[in-house]
């Protein structure tokens, strides 16, 4: 009997061996197959999408930002938040897709919190304290890597920030390359808040925006007199709830 029970263990190990063979067989089979040289490539080039954090030097203090190098960028882009007032930060959803549209696009990108935001110093000023804040940002920025061009991003009060810090730029002749307003608080810009008369300027506006008048972004974008692309999304409000990717597929490829 013993030796019965001897070959039946046998038998039985041999099958388990046979079906956990068959098992990983199995796996084998489904597991998706990978493209070796699309392995090579992510290798060779990969893409880090985590930001590093950082406080920079700032007209009236410390400035909290995010900063994220390309390894090999094409460019670099500075990315300024909405109403701080209104709870606006540099983590607001539509600064974190430009921010990730400029990354996809292969910018080192760098967002900020204006004076008395978040971890950032000093107090709100409601114009031309927070262009300057950004036009600090833009130093530290382009002094990492002098020769690549400047891209600025701004959404609803940031975009007045951008706008304006353009025109300064390019005044002081150091001008953008590109500049992207987005749901733009355009009724701030009077005074010495002027935008730039030569970089590339695209808007893009949500038809149905409950905080900014489309018609007021409409009729500013008709007396600029300048080239210009604008672009309009219909039944969209101003926070884009529901329509972020279709943002990105706006200014993606224009960048």
């Amino acid at each position: 009997m013993a030796a019965r029970a001897a070959a039946q263990r046998s038998r039985c190990n041999r099958a388990g061996e046979r079906a956990v063979g068959a098992e990983r067989a199995d796996r084998a089979a489904l597991k998706p197959k990978v493209d070796e040289s699309t392995r090579a490539r992510v290798t060779e080039f990969p893409l880090s999408t985590r930001e590093t954090p950082l406080m920079l030097d700032g007209p009236c203090g410390p400035l909290e930002a995010l900063y994220l190098e390309a390894p090999e960028p094409k460019g670099l882009a500075l990315i300024c938040h909405p109403n701080p007032v209104q709870g606006g930060t540099m983590l607001n959803k539509v600064v974190s897709m430009l921010q990730r549209c400029a990354r996809d696009a292969g910018y080192s990108t760098l967002r900020f919190n204006y004076r008395g935001v978040g971890a950032s110093f000093g107090s709100h000023d409601m114009g031309s304290g927070e262009v300057d804040d950004a036009e600090a940002a833009a130093r530290w920025l382009q002094a990492r890597e002098p020769a690549l061009p400047l891209t600025l991003f701004g959404f609803s009060f940031g975009g007045f920030v951008a706008a304006s810090l353009a025109g300064r730029l390019e005044r002081q002749g150091h001008a953008p390359s590109q500049l992207f307003m987005v749901a733009p608080a355009v009724m701030r810009l009077e005074g010495e808040h002027v935008p730039p008369a030569a970089c590339s300027l695209t808007l893009v506006q949500p038809d149905a925006d409950e905080v900014v008048d489309p018609a007021a972004v409409y009729a500013w974008s008709d007396a600029l007199g300048r080239p210009h692309t604008l672009l309009k999304m219909a039944e969209c409000g101003h926070f884009f709830h529901g329509r972020l990717t279709e943002l990105k597929e706006l200014v993606l490829p224009r960048l």
